[in-house]
């Protein structure tokens, strides 16, 4: 069975119990996962064989989080280990009007550290039919960035399909910093996921007023943008994004956009009571490929994506611990109750 490599950074979460904020909290939740790690698990409980590349450090904390890994059925042979800490970011749930807040603490990790020299692509890659990063990683450190460049001229070589999630994080680095960068992988991406501000931070094309509770009314622009990127990129096979309209930090209503060769598909609405806000953009990554690595129609693609990331929504911790069955029970009810 052929592979799906995701590549990025594992992390430490502590989260303030009983919805506490930071400042009052004594206890916090531990969990781990990270971007593409969180793809990798929800691939593997989709049944396919999911790889993570990272590095952490040969201590407890680095052992735990390969552990995590290896628990839900993802392939660790190719984590690289070494460097001093494991990085941890605090998530402090939001409530009501009260926005979700997340603090890094990941400056130094094994990972940010990590020289691109360490990175053996051609073992790496061996078996590998789609290699899935974000714009997260490059936005850790120059050494990343330019190992990112050597993966993508390698997948390019070897006819591995390349999966972007642009996953802008304004928090580790400026649209001035992240797009040319972005702009030197974009030759090589395959299926782009942008989502919200994505498309102006990251890739330099406004799609979205920053409105977050009327993104489903500007569905035309994201197409706009869509049809931009396409006409840019004439390598890109799908272009595909979650929209959201956020009322308030428990409710939101969502859909998802998928541009591919030359005509657009909308999954359904889906309007939910969120438990926590956390990790759905990776969940939809995961969907996204599971859809195309195993053909679905697209329609069904987007369909199945968006399940997939609404699912998320309902789920405490960075993964997605849902089914194919799960996935295709909410499809089919179309948004109802399921008992």
């Amino acid at each position: 069975m052929s592979t799906i490599l995701t590549m990025g950074e594992m992390l430490l979460r502590l989260k303030p119990v009983d919805h506490q904020r930071i400042l009052q909290t004594n206890t916090f939740e531990a969990n781990y996962g990270g971007a593409e790690a969180n793809v990798a698990v929800s691939l593997a409980q989709l049944g396919d064989d999911a790889a993570v590349l990272t590095k952490v450090p040969a201590n407890l904390l680095g052992q735990k989080a390969l552990n995590t890994l290896r628990e839900f059925g993802v392939e660790t042979s190719r984590v690289l280990q070494g460097g001093s800490r494991l990085g941890i970011y605090f998530f402090e749930k939001g409530a009501s009007i009260r926005s979700t807040n997340v603090v890094y603490d990941r400056a130094g990790s094994a990972f940010a550290l990590a020289e691109a020299s360490e990175f053996d692509w051609p073992t790496i890659l061996t078996g590998v039919d789609y290699f899935y990063f974000s714009g997260i990683t490059p936005a850790l450190s120059p050494a990343l960035a330019a190992a990112l460049d050597e993966a993508l001229a390698y997948c390019h070589a070897h006819a591995i399909k390349v999966c972007l999630d642009a996953n802008y994080r304004g928090k580790l680095w400026t649209p001035e910093q992240a797009q040319p960068v972005i702009a030197r992988y974009m030759p090589f991406v395959d299926v782009l996921l942008a989502n919200d501000e994505d498309f102006e931070a990251a890739l330099g094309i406004k799609a979205f007023d920053g409105d977050m509770s009327t993104g489903i009314d500007q569905l035309p622009s994201f197409k706009t943008a869509m049809v931009q990127l396409a006409t840019k990129y004439p390598n890109l096979h799908t272009i595909a994004s979650v929209v959201r309209n956020i009322h308030s930090v428990e409710q939101h209503d969502c859909t998802a956009l998928m541009w591919q060769a030359g005509q657009f598909y909308q999954g359904p609405v889906y309007h939910m009571h969120v438990f926590e806000g956390v990790a759905s953009g990776d969940a939809f990554g995961a969907g996204l490929l599971h859809a195309l690595k195993h053909g679905f129609d697209p329609q069904a693609q987007i369909d199945y994506a968006d399940t997939a990331s609404a699912m998320k929504l309902t789920i405490s911790g960075d993964l997605n611990l849902v089914s194919d069955a799960d996935i295709r029970g909410a499809m089919a009810n179309a948004g109802g109750v399921n008992r």
